[in-house]
C-alpha cells in the first residue's frame, strides 16, 4: 500500500451522516470526508465527498440539498444502519429516530450537531462528487463527543470490521478505476 495513502489518515475529519430525499424516499450515508469550508459567519459553507456509486450521491445530484449530521461517540448504531448497506436495498430510515428539517430533509435525532444545506457549487473528482454546500439552518444535539474515525474502527465488533473491510476494498476499486477521469463540471444553480 502507497505509504502516501497511510499519512492521508492524519487528514480524515469526524465521523458524519449525510441525509438526503428525493420525492418521499429518504436516504442517508457515512462519511469522514467532511470539513467547514468558510471562515465566515454570514455565510457558512461546508463540503463534503460523496462517492459516485451511493446512491446517496444521485439523490444530491439531482435535488441540490443535503443535511451533514456531525455523529456523537455514542451513535455506532447510526454508522452501522447507514454505512454498511446501500439504499437502493433498504430502508435505512427503519427504526431510526429522525424528525423533518426545514429543507424537508431527515434530520437524526442525538447527533451532536447538524447542518441543512442547498448545494452551491460541486467539483467532480474522478470516483466522487466534492459538493460545496451553503448552510440554510442547523443545530446542536448535545452529546458527550464528536465521533472520530479512529475511535469507530476500534469500537466496531469484529462482524462490523469485516463487512467494513470488505466495502472498504470495493470503494477503493471503483474510486481507483476513475482516479484519472476527472470532467470540468458546471453546477446547474451556480450563480454568479
Amino acid at each position: 500500500m502507497d505509504s502516501n495513502y497511510e499519512l492521508l489518515h492524519d487528514l480524515t475529519s469526524p465521523v458524519v451522516a449525510i441525509t438526503c430525499l428525493r420525492g418521499k424516499r429518504k436516504n442517508g450515508m457515512i462519511v469522514n470526508s467532511a470539513m467547514r469550508a468558510s471562515l465566515s459567519p454570514d455565510r457558512p459553507l461546508v463540503s463534503i465527498y460523496v462517492h459516485k456509486f451511493t446512491y446517496s450521491h444521485d439523490i444530491i445530484f439531482e435535488t441540490g440539498k443535503f443535511a451533514l449530521h456531525v455523529l456523537d461517540k455514542s451513535q455506532m448504531d447510526v454508522v452501522y444502519k447507514l454505512g454498511f448497506k446501500s439504499g437502493r436495498e433498504a430502508d435505512k430510515f427503519k427504526d431510526l429516530p429522525h424528525r423533518t428539517g426545514k429543507l424537508g430533509l431527515p434530520i437524526l435525532k442525538d447527533c451532536y450537531s447538524y447542518f441543512e444545506c442547498e448545494v452551491v457549487n460541486a467539483m467532480d473528482t474522478g470516483g466522487s462528487t466534492c459538493f460545496l454546500g451553503s448552510v440554510v439552518n442547523g443545530g446542536s444535539g448535545g452529546g458527550t463527543g464528536v465521533l472520530e474515525s479512529d475511535h469507530m474502527r476500534n469500537a466496531m465488533s469484529d462482524e462490523w470490521k469485516e463487512l467494513y473491510l470488505k466495502n472498504l476494498k470495493v470503494a477503493q476499486r471503483f474510486i481507483t478505476e476513475r482516479a484519472g477521469k476527472i470532467k470540468p463540471l458546471i453546477w446547474k444553480g451556480l450563480k454568479s
